[in-house]
């Protein structure tokens, strides 16, 4: 039912955003691929703060690569970007039978096995650019939790919110606790992005592509209730379509010391940004805290 508060002047450009993704699920993936690429093409020269960030992180994280090297990879990363607003309306309103043609399912036993077992699941994965039809995907076989920050924009939250329940997921926001330990002790699956930059009150310095990272400690705390498996798990775009993949369950995790677990999930981090580079989030500001007299990265504060 729609809410009053939404007819308000000030969601107008939301609405036909909204409109725009519902129209743009039906267009074809290649198509959509094209279209995205040109849209990141055209806000590049626009997005000053979001270009110095991105190169800030990138230059950060591969010192090896030359500059130039560095400036290609922000603007293919612009456009996977523009190809991202394809993704999300995939995410909130394509039908299940478009998603799974575009699928390729690798090493999904992993999760399978873990379902017949008693215990939780955290099904860990990273902000890639296709992040939010990776969750959406696993909804076509499965039911889990997504863990999740709630928007700025109400009316735009509540269309994610939407978009995802009638698709089957629980929906939980990333400050309910209670709601995350809740879920695991009653074995429902968690889908878990934890790579951001919470602040030092929740999260731990340990190294990122050998830069002392402030790494968020709730994986590793969630991890001890019920006998918890924490799976990697990477959705990515390929060429034809996206591949959804996941990895055993860690081994010894959590350990009694949280600096080790955030280090064995930036590697995990590492790998998978290293296969493709571009579709990571690098617009966020992934190094903000910093430890006590350690530079600050990043132009724009």
């Amino acid at each position: 039912m729609l809410n009053i508060k939404f007819i308000h002047p000030k969601f107008f450009p939301t609405w036909i955003l909204i409109l725009l993704m519902r129209i743009g699920v039906f267009i074809p993936f290649s198509a959509q691929v094209f279209i995205g690429k040109f849209i990141g093409k055209a806000i590049y020269p626009f997005m000053s703060k979001l270009r110095s960030t991105a190169y800030s992180n990138i230059s950060h994280c591969f010192p090896e690569k030359k500059q130039a090297q560095v400036n290609t990879l922000v603007k293919n990363h612009f456009e996977a970007i523009g190809i991202s607003l394809f993704e999300t309306a995939n995410a909130y309103y394509a039908s299940d039978k478009k998603i799974s043609r575009l699928l390729v399912v690798k090493n999904e036993q992993y999760f399978t096995d873990a379902l017949k077992q008693e215990g939780g699941i955290i099904i860990l994965c990273s902000h890639f650019m296709p992040l939010m039809l990776g969750s959406r995907a696993l909804l076509i076989n499965h039911t889990i939790a997504n863990i999740y920050r709630p928007q700025n924009n109400k009316l735009f939250d509540q269309a994610m919110v939407k978009g995802y329940k009638k698709n089957g997921a629980v929906m939980i926001k990333s400050t309910d606790t209670r709601s995350i330990i809740k879920a695991i002790n009653n074995s429902l699956p968690i889908w878990y992005a934890p790579d951001q930059d919470l602040g030092e009150n929740n999260s731990v310095f340990a190294p990122l592509f050998g830069i002392q990272t402030a790494t968020a400690s709730a994986t590793a705390r969630l991890s001890k209730n019920n006998k918890t498996r924490v799976i990697p798990y990477s959705f990515i775009r390929t060429s034809k379509g996206y591949e959804m993949s996941f990895e055993k369950p860690l081994s010894g995790f959590p350990s009694n010391n949280p600096i080790i677990d955030a280090t064995i999930t930036n590697k995990i981090l590492e790998k998978q940004i290293n296969k493709n580079p571009e579709q990571y989030l690098w617009i966020h500001r992934r190094f903000k805290t910093r430890p006590e007299g350690a530079e600050n990265f990043y132009k724009y504060n």
